[in-house]
């Protein structure tokens, strides 16, 4: 009976993965921009126990010869039942409610919200890439997320440690912390 009793009344958890998302935005209101981002991965009911790096703003990062206007970035950490793919829709449809026209590649935008790691999972399909392809290369990724989980094991070859990545990462864009956390 008292056996019975503790299964009944134990509190039994389901495991959820770990999953951190890069935020950015450089144009508008980049701030509200950000943070209307952030209520609404709240609102989905597949996400859980968010978490928000500081703000960082940083220069954009171009691939031709135009000016583009700063970024502010954050990185968030969640706890979700979603697949890697149901996650990836749901940042596709904020971005897209907040106003994000896929112009051109690396175009200056309202919001991108990119899935950078998954647990330790190593996914590629045409439309998602884990961890995010770019990530090792971007202080602008690195510096935030090394913030919320310096430990974290990046999934690629043998695997790297974020605070190790960051502190190889070759990526001399400037950036600058410039608040604490939207959470």
């Amino acid at each position: 009976m008292i056996v019975r009793r503790l299964f009944t009344v134990a509190n039994v958890h389901k495991y959820m993965p770990q999953v951190f998302l890069g935020l950015g935005s450089n144009l508008g209101d980049r701030r509200t921009y950000l943070r209307e981002a952030i209520r609404l991965l709240r609102e989905a009911p597949c996400i859980h126990k968010i978490r928000c790096s500081s703000v960082y703003e940083s220069e954009a990062h171009t691939h031709d010869d135009e000016e583009a206007p700063p970024f502010l970035n954050a990185v968030v950490g969640v706890e979700t039942s979603c697949s890697p793919e149901e996650l990836w829709l749901i940042c596709q449809r904020i971005e897209a409610h907040m106003g994000r026209r896929r112009v051109r590649k690396w175009a200056p935008r309202t919001l991108d919200i990119d899935v950078l790691l998954y647990d330790d999972q190593v996914i590629h399909t045409q439309q998602l890439q884990i961890p995010h392809p770019r990530m090792l290369e971007r202080r602008f990724v690195l510096e935030p997320l090394a913030e919320l989980a310096p430990e974290a094991r990046i999934p690629v070859g043998e695997g790297i440690i974020v605070q190790e990545a960051l502190a190889r990462c070759s990526d001399k864009h400037a950036i600058q912390k410039l608040e604490d956390s939207l959470c």
